[in-house]
């Protein structure tokens, strides 16, 4: 498992999270990674955002398949409105990370960024890392995986930023 990268400003922390229309994965790791900040009590110095790496969905909502899936867990995905990642998120964010490899690639083709700070989602999985499979095409099923490796994976990377923004 990756160890998070010490913050760009003393005492805040910003996380982006990155798929390929910001409809389906990155949303739910956003909903769910802003849970586990809010929880740790965080949320005044730790930021999280998500989009894509294609802007065609941008102003869309979450996929309802997704949105649905989190509200039964009690999450609120209401607030969600897709966007297109910014080239310059590379240098402003502690932490942009891509749900699979071709978005870690799309990512990189924006411009020169540190390697230590534009990573994989799920290299912080204490399971697994990999790619989160993209649920998009499939059944209910996909979606439930998607949410059990996005709850491990932000619980995991809440405790390593944690005491990176604590004074």
């Amino acid at each position: 498992m990756t160890t998070a990268p010490a913050p760009r400003t003393p005492g805040r922390y910003r996380v982006a999270v990155v798929c390929l229309g910001n409809i389906c994965r990155s949303p739910m790791a956003d909903v769910v990674l802003n849970a586990s900040v809010a929880d740790a009590g965080l949320d005044d110095v730790v930021t999280v955002v998500s989009a894509g790496t294609g802007g065609w969905h941008a102003g869309d909502g979450m996929d309802p398949r997704a949105a649905r899936l989190l509200s039964d867990e009690g999450y609120d995905a209401s607030r969600h409105r897709a966007q297109q990642v910014q080239a310059t998120w590379l240098e402003e964010y502690d932490l942009v990370l891509a749900m699979d490899r071709e978005n870690l690639r799309d990512l990189r083709e924006l411009g020169a960024a540190d390697p230590e700070r534009l990573r994989l989602f799920r290299d912080f999985d204490p399971e697994s890392p990999g790619d989160v499979p993209d649920p998009y095409y499939g059944g209910d099923a996909g979606f439930r995986d998607v949410l059990d490796m996005v709850e491990r994976t932000s619980s995991a990377l809440v405790d390593q930023i944690a005491p990176l923004v604590s004074s």
